[in-house]
């Protein structure tokens, strides 16, 4: 059914300082929901869908309500949502979601990143033509064809359905993520997300090896500690 995403995504050990950024990210991410919409979770499906991942994620509560209630108050930071794709080493390519409240400073410590591994940033669709911009959800089922079936019945457009060893993923159109989550909520109280994500998938994934894996790995940690980065995508097999 349609193309099959590979939804596994690299990760680096979360140190103290790595959690510590977690925290950062989803507090900015819970105080522009909040601040965009109405600061209460229950009339703001965006903003309740960030404090549930940010929950899964062991972000602590006061952190979470810290959020909301400076997005209540007048003024306060002006964040941004900026979007950068470059060229990694071998055929990889990456795109950087971040959230800033300096452009400046945030182009010019992800654009350092790319220099230090002799790689560079690249300009608007020079790498994204080769992702897709999907939601993906995983999780265990015991009654996908009953999900499947009101999927279709709720006029659900899915990409793709697939089930092994008892766990489901469903690829979406993004506009249907929260549609969707709904509807497997109703069927499967409290379901235990695998993977949650709206975002960019590489069409073709590649295989580095030697000094470009290397080179790869270096330019992926330095991007992942700058603070106002958010997402990492990219190409890059690392299973």
């Amino acid at each position: 059914m349609g193309r099959a995403y590979e939804v596994r995504k690299y990760s680096i050990q979360k140190t103290g300082a790595a959690r510590g950024k977690i925290y950062t990210t989803y507090a900015k991410e819970i105080y522009l929901a909040a601040k965009k919409g109405i600061p209460d979770p229950d009339a703001n499906i965006t903003l309740k869908r960030i404090i549930e991942k940010a929950r899964k994620e062991q972000v602590p509560t006061d952190i979470i309500n810290r959020a909301i209630e400076k997005a209540k108050g007048v003024g306060g930071e002006d964040y941004e949502e900026v979007t950068y794709e470059g060229f990694g080493p071998g055929a990889s390519t990456l795109i950087i979601k971040t959230l800033t409240d300096n452009v400046n400073r945030t182009v010019g410590e992800v654009r350092a990143a790319f220099n230090k591994v002799n790689k560079s940033l690249g300009v608007t669709n020079s790498v994204s033509y080769n992702y897709d911009y999907i939601g993906v959800l995983a999780f265990n089922c015991n009654n996908s064809e009953e999900l499947f079936e009101e999927l279709l019945n709720e006029g659900i457009e899915i990409i793709d359905f697939e089930e092994e060893n008892g766990e489901v993923t469903i690829t979406m159109k993004p506009n249907d993520h929260d549609k969707v989550k709904d509807i497997i909520e109703k069927l499967i109280p409290n379901p235990d997300y695998i993977v949650d994500q709206v975002g960019m998938f590489p069409k073709e994934k590649i295989t580095l090896d030697g000094e470009d894996l290397e080179n790869f790995k270096k330019l992926y940690n330095m991007l992942d500690a700058i603070d106002d980065v958010t997402e990492i995508y990219h190409n890059v097999n690392m299973e």
